[in-house]
């Protein structure tokens, strides 16, 4: 793998770092995250910077680019202070449209990911049904020559601005759960959607809700992809999906890394800095190792994708190591910034709050175990036969 990065990279890397500089968006955020309100005026701006066009397909409007690439733009929006689950760029989403659409969907999706629109809130987890997906229950009835999706969704990120939802569905056909899901690719708009906002800890400027389905029409061409394979088309898009949120974990620890060292190298205690301190040299080289290892576990997954290799194992050891690794380096700056860091004055604190949850969403630590270890255990027989 080269770790050089290309002069595309490198200008686009610029771009962001200019972006945000011109914004001056530090204020900015904290208000919005005070009022419970998304950073529009930042999204417009990076959206007008052409950061949501990446890696949408130029036959739709969008820029061509690979993973690797997206994976350093977000890195780099989050490293500089860009609030948690709000980033511009839905590349995934769209993929996972082209990958299993039919035209109009994609046609539809690829629009709006143009906008930086998040095209679609994903209809997977319900109350009872989280890591154990053979739990869920939300059905697509057919009655009268019309197909009705009945069933609760939770989690849903996004729903309150989000135009549709890719809702999976149990057909209850097959026994073997990994062929008796669906996608639809339903309007949030539509008779028999309602939502109920959840109280979170933190990510403040991006709402969470509960959606209720009761007789929520679609058609057959809603349907994405077959029948039947839903779940198996949205586990070949999960690996993408962790390699983004591991971007963002490595982003969140780099902000908050740069924020406690320039707190420690100021910081006048006993008469000198809090950064002379060997308990406080500690920290921060520590930091600093589980940064350069979150990185290059990220950036080679992705490179590997990129280059046609399977990253299963991969996505998901990045998602359990950076999960843990991002939140200890976060916890150790607030230490380092102290009280300070504990007031919401201190974005250290929002990053604190905003993170904890990507040790829990797209897959939680312990599912990665679950997903990585019976992998690596039948590689080792396989290489031993």
């Amino acid at each position: 793998m080269d770790f050089v990065l290309t002069d595309e990279q490198q200008l686009l890397l610029e771009s962001v770092r200019e972006m945000m500089s011109r914004g001056n968006y530090d204020s900015y955020f904290k208000q919005c995250d005070k009022n419970g309100e998304f950073p529009q005026k930042a999204a417009d701006a990076a959206v007008e910077a052409g950061f949501a066009a990446l890696g949408i397909p130029e036959d739709h409007g969008g820029v061509p680019c690979d993973i690797l690439t997206r994976i350093l733009v977000e890195e780099e929006a989050y490293a500089l202070g860009w609030p948690s689950l709000t980033w511009v760029n839905h590349a995934l989403a769209v993929d996972d449209i082209l990958s299993f659409g039919n035209e109009i969907q994609q046609k539809t999706i690829c629009d709006l990911g143009l906008k930086g629109t998040n095209p679609f809130t994903l209809g997977f987890s319900e109350p009872q049904a989280g890591s154990d997906s053979s739990a869920a229950t939300t059905t697509v009835e057919k009655r009268d020559g019309k197909l009705f999706i009945n069933g609760c969704k939770t989690f849903n990120t996004g729903a309150n601005c989000s135009p549709y939802m890719l809702c999976i569905v149990r057909d209850f056909e097959n026994e073997n759960p990994s062929h008796d899901f669906s996608m639809y690719l339903l309007r949030m708009d539509q008779p028999g959607v309602k939502m109920s906002k959840l109280d979170k800890i933190g990510n403040n400027m991006m709402h969470t809700y509960e959606v209720y389905l009761e007789d929520v029409e679609v058609s057959e061409d809603d349907l994405v992809g077959k029948k039947g394979h839903g779940f198996i088309q949205l586990m070949k898009n999960f690996e993408v999906e962790r390699l983004v949120t591991c971007a963002a974990n490595v982003g969140m620890a780099r902000c908050a890394y740069d924020d406690a060292v320039m707190h420690a190298a100021t910081r006048i205690q006993f008469g000198k800095t809090i950064g002379s301190f060997q308990l406080i040299q500690e920290k921060i080289t520590d930091m600093a190792i589980k940064i350069e290892n979150m990185q290059n576990m990220v950036h080679k997954a992705a490179w590997k994708k990129d280059h046609g290799e399977s990253i299963m194992i991969d996505s998901s050891l990045c998602k359990r190591y950076t999960g843990q690794a991002a939140f200890e380096v976060i916890d150790d700056a607030m230490q380092i910034m102290g009280g300070i860091g504990y007031c919401h004055d201190s974005r250290i604190s929002r990053l604190w709050r905003d993170h904890r949850v990507y040790r829990i969403m797209a897959g939680t630590e312990e599912i990665m175990v679950h997903t990585a270890g019976r992998a690596l255990i039948k590689e080792a027989m396989k290489a031993h036969k």
